[in-house]
């Protein structure tokens, strides 16, 4: 217990390991809420600083000596590899130099034959040579140099720490662990290299900073084991130390934790968003409050696992948990990398993105699958766009960088409307992605107001690519629809990846290979550039797993224990025997991602009899022709462009004008005129000017409707069919 009157300090962790390329978000997000209370926070990304020293040339070193002693193990890849010890100790400094973007120049080299060493990683690079033939040399050199990292990592697996990945630590032991005794008897052993690597630099932090509290985030079960081992070495080394943990593992996994085995390692266990359940346990350490004051936290009384969520402590709003702060954090170490050619899949691990939530929750909230009883999915809660744009520049102060993943369940398309609106307005130049839903609302003038506001790309979920299926889920969204939106955003120029999935209950071998001929398509019309299929997983917190006979499945496990609770297994009398068909699934996809096999017969892609298709070989392409293109006369207008300028006409006859004149349109690529009469161009700069990002009038179609028809006497509708139109739309008229 820390004394009262005393300013704790606070130690955020990530623990190994997430990504390397840039920060996961959680101990920015309550860094920021923290200090706002005049905390003392610091935080560190564990799992960064273990795979920056496991590269250092000592340890790698210490690889090649563990690698020489183990003599039967040695293949020809190894035998190579060790002949070429010097060179990746020459060459492991300066690579990651440049993937941490310090040294661009050594790309030419690392191109060139003879720079780095090849192990067997780069056995698929000849294959890969049609990806990169028209890429540039940056983005070849990115892909050879984490070929070249990526052989490092396979030898620290096979020789030092076979629990050891690339962005997951000991994942497979944390995976639907119902019982926490396997995990503890693990935590018994002598630490691997791994892990004493891990401790090394935990323990620097704790020297230098002196915590009164450690608190872990804990994302994926890939960092389970590394928060633990840390909690076990706070214990020994710094017995006055309190520990928290919290994050997505643990708020999906362990809401029904009984074993009191794993309070060796923690004190406290919060649930769900960290900002209130920290305050109170910091006050609580402190003395201000009791114990019974504690909010959604675990923690052993009287040797029992005990919950306490009073509940007159008041939810801190999503608008008031601050801005998050990535001060302390390591922004110039992490590593861009490319594991994938694939211009989508690489924003996973390619450069550093300030990861930021628009709204907590999702808007939706009724997908059968999703675990919409948990309330970070539950609760939505929207944030002021201006308000959110303020946070977009004052995380762009702090980091000095301009690419934001939105990270929401599925960002509301009236949120990026209006976000979208307030980043032109004060004209921020960023790079942005998110989730969405495929939705209609994301019309063809919403898309090209996202591009224009710095939107790249969006990810969404096509599922079962089924329409019964669909509507079983509750997705909202059918096939057609998807398209459609699918389409805006491709004419808006933003990339789209898409969520697949196989084996939801009741699914059939016939809906399984419709499902792929409908990706087919998708690819085909180019209304995708990735994909990737995830087998149905069953959890307790969703609308299948509350109330499975409505589904069609019954639930046959697993048997509840004394920790982790969340993936459930169950029996599908109906669905087919979908592991048969992952790997077709997957191979086909992987190809459409890169233009092969777009004709090739579905069934071609699988090593067993397979039916026929039964959709349309044109229906998706049919739907984007057949879609309705009308604006709504509800829609509001936005101009984002400069306005036109005017030029009369001479007639040719002395002292005498035109009434046409000329009408010129500067966007940022070129520059269109085209003639009008003047009355009409009087009356369209005057609108244009009412409609542009300086005003804060809402203009309606039907206000222009009104306007035009009054001043002119003419219809509307020929207007709308008219050339000029069509100019508007393509310099900055937007319909939305």
């Amino acid at each position: 217990m820390m004394k009262t009157g005393n300013s704790p300090k606070i130690l955020l962790v990530t623990p190994p390991l997430t990504q390397i390329n840039t920060p996961y978000p959680a101990t920015a997000v309550l860094k920021g809420f923290l200090t706002s209370h005049n905390l003392n926070v610091f935080q560190v990304d564990l799992g960064l600083e273990l795979f920056l020293e496991l590269l250092r040339p000592e340890k790698i070193q210490k690889l090649f000596d563990v690698i020489r002693h183990e003599a039967s193990r040695h293949t020809p890849d190894l035998l190579r590899i060790l002949a070429l010890e010097e060179v990746y100790l020459n060459t492991i400094t300066p690579v990651v130099r440049f993937l941490q973007l310090k040294d661009p120049t050594l790309a030419h080299r690392i191109i060139s034959e003879g720079f780095l060493p090849e192990g067997p990683r780069f056995h698929s690079l000849e294959d890969m040579d049609w990806a990169f033939g028209t890429l540039g040399i940056q983005d070849r050199a990115k892909f050879m140099a984490t070929l070249y990292i990526e052989d490092i990592a396979d030898l620290v697996r096979e020789f030092l720490s076979g629990e050891f990945g690339f962005s997951r630590y000991a994942e497979n032991l944390a995976l639907s662990a119902t019982h926490f005794q396997p995990i503890d008897e693990a935590l018994q052993t002598p630490d691997s290299w791994i892990e004493q690597l891990m401790l090394e630099c935990l323990d620097g932090h704790l020297t230098s900073e002196n915590p009164d509290l450690v608190g872990f985030s804990i994302p994926f079960p890939g960092c389970l084991l590394g928060a633990l081992k840390c909690g076990q070495y706070i214990r020994r080394h710094f017995p006055s130390v309190s520990i928290m943990f919290g994050g997505g593992y643990v708020n999906t996994e362990l809401r029904t934790i009984k074993n009191p085995a794993v309070f060796k390692y923690t004190d406290f266990i919060t649930l769900d968003d960290g900002e209130s359940p920290s305050l109170q346990i910091v006050r609580y350490l402190t003395g201000e409050i009791d114990q019974s004051r504690l909010k959604r936290t675990f923690l052993l009384k009287d040797a029992t696992v005990t919950f306490i969520d009073n509940p007159s402590v008041e939810e801190i709003p999503f608008s008031d948990t601050g801005v998050p702060d990535y001060s302390g954090l390591m922004l110039d170490q992490y590593l861009s990398i490319i594991e994938i050619a694939n211009p989508m899949h690489r924003l996973w691990s390619d450069g550093r993105w300030n990861k930021l939530t628009l709204a907590h929750g999702c808007y939706w909230k009724k997908c059968a699958f999703c675990d919409i009883s948990l309330d970070y999915i539950s609760r939505y809660e929207p944030v002021q766009a201006r308000k959110q744009v303020d946070n977009i520049q004052r995380i762009m102060d702090q980091t000095g960088q301009s690419g934001f993943h939105f990270v929401d369940e599925a960002a509301p398309p009236k949120l990026l409307k209006e976000l979208s609106i307030e980043i032109l307005k004060r004209g921020i130049s960023i790079t942005w992605w998110t989730n969405i839903r495929f939705e209609n609302r994301f019309s063809k003038g919403l898309c090209q107001l996202m591009a224009a506001a710095g939107c790249i790309a969006v990810s969404g979920g096509l599922e079962t690519a089924s329409d019964r299926l669909l509507q079983k889920m509750n997705k909202g969204v059918s096939i057609a629809q998807a398209a459609r939106t699918a389409d805006n955003l491709q004419d808006a120029g933003i990339m789209v990846h898409a969520y697949l999935m196989y084996g939801f209950p009741t699914q059939t071998v016939q809906e399984t290979i419709d499902a792929l001929e409908v990706i087919r398509q998708f690819f085909l019309s180019g209304l995708i550039q990735s994909a990737f299929w995830h087998r149905f997983a069953l959890t307790q917190h969703s609308a299948i797993g509350k109330d499975p006979e409505r589904y069609g499945i019954e639930i046959t496990g697993p048997t509840p224990g004394d920790f982790a609770l969340n993936d459930l297994q169950f029996k599908d009398p109906l669905g087919a025997d979908h592991d048969r068909f992952a790997s077709g699934l997957n191979k086909a996809v992987y190809n459409y991602m890169y233009g092969i096999g777009l004709n090739y017969p579905i069934n071609s892609w699988f090593d067993f009899k397979t039916p026929a298709t039964t959709i349309d070989s044109g229906i998706i392409q049919t739907t984007i022709l057949n879609s309705e293109n009308k604006p709504k006369e509800t829609s509001q207008l936005l101009w984002i462009s400069c306005l036109p300028q005017l030029s009369p006409r001479n007639t040719g006859k002395k002292d005498k004008r035109s009434n046409t004149v000329g009408l010129f349109f500067n966007n940022r690529a070129e520059s269109q005129e085209i003639s009008a009469s003047r009355l009409l161009c009087d009356w369209l700069t005057d609108q244009l000017s009412r409609i542009s990002l300086a005003t804060e009038s809402r203009v309606t179609l039907q206000d222009w409707k009104q306007s035009y028809e009054t001043g002119s006497g003419k219809d509307f509708s020929s207007f709308l069919q008219s050339d000029l139109w069509q100019v508007l739309l393509k310099n900055g008229l937007l319909v939305l």
